[in-house]
């Protein structure tokens, strides 16, 4: 599975995250423990397409037949369970030539060799060799919003995905989102050029005058000063 490389100003999920932060709007993380199977080396992004598993694969067929999912991120809710992989090569195949641009599973795949031939990006737990064993009622919203450990993903919302992991964010606050992110990637791209040519973050940061203040002023904070300097940079 091969992305293309990502450039120095592509945003990565850790800039979606600090934007919606600076923003003070709400995003959702997926839990730590859910990676890629393979090497994703730029952020994806699209539309959560959820759905929830309940032992037969037919609703995963069902969410590709009936709903519009062309670049979407299809959302797998199947409990964390750790007894059972609820994906495999054949629904990968099939979300992928039905223009499906990632899978995310809060649970288990298998087929993992083949999984990484087929080169769609799938983000899980992990890899289990035996599938469902039961089948249970399926829920009203089956198709309509997944759990996803103690939060909901509905189509609402836009995922966004890389090697660090997978957020979740309003889909009508992406553009604000991106925004912020970009010129925040920008200033850390200046930063680390600065660093490269021997000006040091400390001497970047005036952590000298920070210390100084600091020792006057024991509420002084770090951010209170790095926020004064921004101010001082913009006037």
């Amino acid at each position: 599975m091969t992305t293309t490389t990502q450039t120095d100003n592509a945003i990565a999920t850790a800039q979606i995250v600090d934007a919606c932060m600076r923003l003070k709007l709400p995003y959702r993380i997926a839990p730590a423990g859910i990676r890629p199977i393979a090497n994703v080396n730029s952020m994806i992004t699209g539309p959560a397409i959820p759905v929830r598993h309940y032992g037969s694969v037919d609703i995963f067929l069902e969410t590709i037949e009936t709903t519009e999912i062309q670049n979407g991120i299809l959302v797998i809710d199947n409990k964390g369970r750790e007894d059972e992989a609820c994906i495999g090569d054949l629904v990968v195949l099939e979300a992928k030539l039905a223009g499906i641009k990632a899978i995310v599973v809060w649970g288990l795949h298998r087929d993992t060799s083949d999984l990484i031939q087929i080169g769609l990006p799938v983000f899980s737990y992990g890899a289990y060799p035996a599938g469902p064993a039961r089948l249970d009622s399926r829920e009203p919203d089956a198709l309509t919003s997944a759990h996803f450990r103690d939060f909901f993903v509905t189509k609402s919302d836009t995922a966004f995905l890389d090697a660090d992991g997978v957020v979740f964010v309003e889909t009508n606050h992406v553009q604000q989102i991106l925004g912020v992110a970009q010129t925040i990637k920008s200033k850390e791209r200046h930063q680390a050029e600065s660093a490269a040519e021997g000006k040091s973050l400390r001497a970047q940061f005036q952590f000298q005058d920070y210390l100084k203040q600091r020792e006057k002023d024991a509420n002084y904070t770090f951010r209170m000063h790095l926020s004064a300097l921004a101010k001082s940079i913009e006037e």
